[in-house]
């Protein structure tokens, strides 16, 4: 067992409350979560809390027969208490570029947008997609959306014109909100553009009537007429007030794409209610939420972290957020910090990825700043090592702050298990202890729970309120994707180790997802951008350990014709087909692939090869080809070493 990390901010009152919370909620689950929904503004409150059964065709079903609106959760209900208070601190990579929107202002800019939206015709249940970079407008369209009911859909802004025409197309939607073209750096990054393109490419499956174009910089792009409208000059025309839509507390309040092992990207559905809660309450309970923080979760609004940590949680319960457009370290090293010393950021909540980038920087960088408005410190994306822990919480947080590592997925909608704030003590490393009302287990490779201490599966015996409802419009998928391996069980994908007195370590994926910086990438959509040029006979993407990003993508190529293929095409090809994010870290051209006799790629004995981690290849006697295993620790090392 690792030895716990002191009692750094855990108070024996926090400890107590949060001791409590745990207690009721496994004792009484509908009455704890009945109480947790009052927390929130209903126009009917619900009058049971779950419905949801693992078994059969699977149902996920929070707060049945409640209605609400989520915009109003995080807008209208804080009007008459605290309208002038900042809800919104926005600041642009570029010196100067700051806005600050306070509730009643934000209120005002949602109901401008809303307005637009229901007079372009979009209307409750359908997609509206969101393809910006880390602006005001972001947060505004989510919350617009909300309002009249229609479904958001936020596509990263790193996808390329293939990867969002097939998720445009997947989503039905009918209007697009994108930049001109966004910033990253030194480079222009041309929205507009890549969108224009995939709309093409869904050709007559498109739904979209409407592009919104945000002007983020002074780039001029072309404007298809009585399609795109010009966003700032459209919603100035609309009134600054809009009646906002009952939903029932099953609708979806939005679709979220993430990457799946079958190469096809899955639309998670969450709904308006369960998402709601449980996104306020993790939000306030995981972070010891005060009325004076100043939250800032750094992960772009394209991700369930951006969702839930950048907007709902926060809002949902009053908060005031800050939003950076711009790079940790442009233009230069510690540009991040300035941003928290400027605006009293209070709560950092970021990844791994970016505490080990800090870490390589000399360290003046971060002892010049004072960063003493902080007190609390998150990671989130892939678990993070005990020496980045105790660099991040002595550096970063002086020795001062809680450090709160979270695991969770975009299937979850929020955090599962953590060391709460102040209130459980963390372990560095480990992902710590389920949150109230998580019924996290383990079971092994026969189905069988793993009791006390041990290693297996990590499921989730019940569901929790933010659990996502479906896959759309694939309910079979979804059902069969995370209830079939355990069932009974939803199957979070992930192993993990479960110390005596119930701490969680995470021991990797056990499917075929790399994390990369926390973008979880499936090996299947690698492979099928790698498939379209013709000169590669096969491919196999694998994630090995990487210091800086968690995980670093390898691919292994088998040429049509040996000695003319050339590795860049690969990378060519993965931008193109899935994005320049997903471009590999190396590319091995190799004679073949290590198989089973049926077929079946060997992928263990790919990552472990990659990694260089030669020790315990196991028993080869079961490939079709065993002499092939060398071959490849061969060609890797020349390859390597050239």
């Amino acid at each position: 067992m690792s030895e716990a990390f002191g009692t750094t901010g855990v108070t024996p009152q926090r400890a107590g409350q949060y001791h409590d919370m745990v207690q009721e909620a496994a004792a009484h689950p509908e009455a704890f979560w009945l109480q947790q929904a009052r927390g929130l503004t209903w126009h009917k409150q619900p009058t049971h809390a779950s419905r949801s059964d693992f078994s059969g065709d699977v149902t996920v079903e929070w707060f049945a027969d409640g209605r609400l609106n989520a915009s109003e959760n995080c807008l209208d209900r804080h009007l008459s208490t605290q309208p002038d208070k900042p809800a919104l601190i926005w600041e642009g990579q570029e010196d100067g570029q700051r806005e600050v929107l306070t509730y009643q202002q934000l209120h005002a800019r949602v109901c401008r947008l809303a307005n637009l939206m229901r007079r372009l015709g979009v209307k409750k249940g359908e997609c509206v997609a969101i393809h910006l970079p880390m602006v005001a407008e972001g947060v505004i369209a989510m919350l617009a959306c909300a309002r009249i009911g229609a479904i958001h859909v936020v596509l990263f802004g790193g996808f390329s014109a293939e990867g969002l025409a097939e998720r445009l197309t997947d989503s039905g939607a009918v209007l697009v909100l994108t930049a001109n073209s966004a910033r990253r750096g030194e480079k222009r990054i041309p929205s507009k553009v890549t969108i224009d393109d995939a709309i093409v490419r869904c050709g007559q499956s498109s739904c979209v009537k409407h592009v919104l174009v945000v002007p983020v910089t002074d780039d001029v792009v072309s404007m298809q007429s009585g399609r795109d409208l010009d966003y700032a000059e459209a919603v100035s025309q609309e009134a600054p007030e809009c009646p906002a839509e009952s939903m029932s507390a099953l609708d979806p309040l939005f679709l979220l794409y993430t990457s799946g092992s079958t190469g096809r990207p899955k639309g998670l559905v969450h709904s308006t209610g369960g998402y709601m809660v449980w996104a306020a309450f993790t939000h306030a309970t995981v972070f010891d939420h005060k009325p004076t923080d100043v939250f800032w979760c750094t992960a772009d609004i394209s991700w369930i972290t951006g969702h839930t940590y950048v907007v709902y949680g926060p809002l949902a319960n009053g908060g005031t957020i800050m939003v950076y457009e711009g790079l940790p370290s442009w233009p230069q090293p510690g540009r991040w910090w300035d941003v928290i010393d400027r605006n009293g950021v209070t709560t950092f909540y970021t990844s791994p990825t970016v505490v080990r980038a800090a870490m390589r920087e000399d360290e003046a960088v971060v002892r010049s700043r004072s960063l003493k408005s902080l007190r609390i410190l998150g990671t989130v994306g892939e678990p993070i090592s005990p020496e980045a822990w105790h660099w991040f919480h002595d550096e970063v947080g002086k020795g001062q702050c809680a450090v709160v590592d979270t695991w969770w997925q975009t299937e979850t909608g929020g955090v599962m298990i953590t060391a709460a704030a102040n209130a459980i003590t963390p372990r560095p490393g480990a992902a710590s202890l389920p949150l109230p009302g998580v019924a996290a287990t383990l079971l092994d490779a026969q189905g069988v729970e793993v009791t006390g201490a041990g290693e297996g599966l990590l499921c989730m015996a019940q569901s929790w309120p933010g659990q996502a409802m479906t896959i759309w419009q694939d309910h079979a998928r979804y059902r069969q994707t995370y209830f079939t391996t355990c069932p009974n069980h939803y199957f979070t994908g992930d192993g993990a180790r479960r110390e005596a007195d119930g701490y969680y370590w995470i021991t990797g994926r056990v499917d075929d997802v790399v994390n990369v910086s926390g973008h979880r990438i499936g090996t299947a959509e690698i492979e099928d951008a790698i498939a379209t040029d013709h000169e590669v006979v096969e491919s196999a993407a694998v994630g090995i350990p990487h210091d800086l990003k968690g995980q670093g993508l390898v691919v292994f190529v088998v040429p049509r014709e040996a000695g003319v293929f050339h590795p860049s095409a690969v990378n060519s090809a993965v931008s193109k087909g899935v994005g320049r994010y997903a471009v590999p870290e190396k590319i091995y051209v190799v004679r073949d692939l290590p198989k089973t006799r049926s077929g079946k790629i060997v992928r263990r004995l790919l990552r472990k090869i990659a990694a260089h981690d030669l020790e315990g290849l196991g028993d080869l006697s079961t490939l079709a080809d065993p002499d092939i295993v060398s071959e490849l620790i061969a060609a890797v090392k020349e390859q390597q070493d050239g």
